[in-house]
């Protein structure tokens, strides 16, 4: 356990919005609380960074960003624990894959500890916005762009980065219910050597269109097939992926580039190794899957990430061969990884790893 302290100035907004929020209607990334922090890359360095009021920020038609698309972001949470303390679950994980994002699109690395500084004084300023429900938080979004403005293909000189947060219910309406899945052959979202290691907007961009084709026909995400022979899996939409297949918990590797290294993915490896489970990180054909699944032993299969912790996947569709995992109902990993993952979260289970960090009250 970290405790985080405070240290960065803040002007505190005239009124809150706070009254104005459905709270049993919170839904995911729709309401925004009262502040942000604010930082700006000018001349080399980077300067010391505000907690301002949450409003409009003026940008001129040449901002390079809007043209060449040089920004990252970030998505991490916290949590109210039974105890009434928040807690910030592993912010400095999510700290190196900025950087590493950073360098990956040519921008400069932000301080880790300054990163740590600023979510936990932000999320003390906006405390009051954290949900007290269990499966809810408070959502934070760090997002760093190029803010020169010039037209020309190369990057910034200027950046810019801004932090928010937003009170969110469960990432899916329906919570653990598990979602159906269609497996793309048609689009890739990654290739190796590009930009699917990064947590860039590009990767997203590309992913729209299969997306909204995939909900058209009845389906909740994509599971992207690599982008060199579309027969290895590796991750989805908005996920990374992980099959029990026999008593193998297994996850593509990382090692291709074509993948983002999750925070909630490597929570999950490594409670799963502690609680005796196999793991194994390997690449992995679609086509295995399918056959796991005709011999009986695809038992389970699963997505991780900091929006939606662990959803399970019902249905699996490829090329219009659909398969169904485990009677369309959560597995017993899934849930029991899911409980843990909760529990460290809100202080109902042990923290043995000193991933929670706590914050400060202001």
């Amino acid at each position: 356990m970290n405790v985080i302290e405070h240290n960065i100035k803040i002007t505190k907004a005239k009124s809150s919005k706070i009254e104005n929020v459905n709270w049993n209607a919170l839904g995911f990334g729709k309401v925004f609380s009262d502040h942000i922090f604010v930082v700006d890359y000018i001349n080399g360095q980077w300067e010391e960074g505000k907690i301002i009021p949450y409003s409009e920020m003026a940008i001129e038609p040449t901002m390079c960003t809007l043209h060449y698309g040089q920004t990252i972001f970030e998505g991490l949470k916290a949590y109210y624990d039974i105890n009434g303390e928040i807690n910030i679950f592993r912010p400095d994980k999510n700290a190196t894959r900025l950087n590493n994002s950073a360098t990956r699109l040519v921008m400069p690395e932000f301080p880790e500890e300054k990163f740590l500084e600023a979510i936990s004084e932000l999320v003390a300023v906006d405390k009051d916005w954290i949900p007290k429900e269990r499966g809810q938080a408070l959502y934070i979004r760090p997002v760093m762009f190029g803010s020169s403005n010039f037209l020309g293909v190369h990057s910034s000189e200027n950046y810019k980065l801004i932090i928010i947060c937003s009170p969110v219910a469960s990432y899916y309406a329906a919570g653990l219910k598990p979602v159906s899945i269609l497996v793309s052959h048609e689009y890739v979202r990654a290739v190796r050597g590009g930009l699917g290691m990064a947590k860039t907007a590009a990767n997203y961009a590309a992913s729209l269109l299969a997306g909204k084709e995939a909900k058209a026909k009845g389906f909740d995400q994509v599971l992207w097939l690599d982008g060199v022979h579309q027969e290895y899996v590796d991750e989805v939409g908005a996920m990374n992926i992980m099959f029990v297949i026999g008593d193998e918990l297994v996850t593509p590797t990382l090692d291709q580039g074509s993948i983002l290294p999750g925070v909630t993915r490597e929570t999950v490896l490594a409670l799963a190794k502690e609680k005796g489970i196999k793991t194994s990180e390997r690449r992995i054909r679609i086509s295995e899957v399918y056959d796991a699944h005709e011999r009986g032993e695809l038992k389970e299969v699963f997505g991780t990430g900091t929006a939606a912790i662990i959803s399970p996947v019902g249905k699996l569709n490829y090329k219009g061969r659909e398969i169904v995992i485990n009677n369309n109902e959560i597995g017993p990993v899934a849930h029991d990884m899911y409980e843990t993952i909760v529990g460290i979260q809100r202080g109902e289970t042990e923290d043995t790893h000193g991933w929670i960090h706590k914050v400060a009250s202001i």
